[in-house]
């Protein structure tokens, strides 16, 4: 017998983006497929650069204090449909020469099993405000 499927819904979301405010990767990954895949907003590729599997996704997602420590997602809206979901934020963090980075921004989910499959994230291409 298959066990049921739970649903993700807007509050799934608003806790993901919760989650990555704390910056806290285990929440983080305890949201995730086991064969997730993370196309990060930056990268060589058509997508930016791809994560696959849970390993990478976690050094992917990693990356995004290891760049701006102080990494914060704001303002966030949030929907499902079916097995898809978008999260609309400002993304704010600043990089070590100082500069800031300040933009709306997207994620757009694919969910299997009641988990994240895919996070595809875009983001505006905004220059670097001035060091504060």
């Amino acid at each position: 017998m298959n066990e049921p499927q739970t649903a993700i819904t807007e509050h799934t979301l608003a806790a993901f983006a919760e989650a990555w405010n704390r910056h806290d990767l285990e929440a983080l990954m305890g949201f995730m497929h086991d064969d997730c895949v993370f196309h990060a907003v930056a990268g060589p590729d058509l997508l930016g650069r791809t994560f696959t599997g849970r390993a990478e996704v976690r050094e992917g997602f990693r990356a995004a204090w290891t760049t701006l420590p102080d990494a914060a997602w704001l303002d966030g809206v949030h929907f499902v449909a079916g097995n898809r979901g978008v999260s609309e934020s400002t993304f704010k963090g600043t990089q070590a020469d100082g500069s800031r980075i300040e933009a709306r921004m997207v994620d757009v989910f694919t969910f299997k099993d009641g988990k994240i499959l895919i996070k595809n994230a875009f983001r505006k291409n905004r220059p670097a405000q001035p060091a504060a």
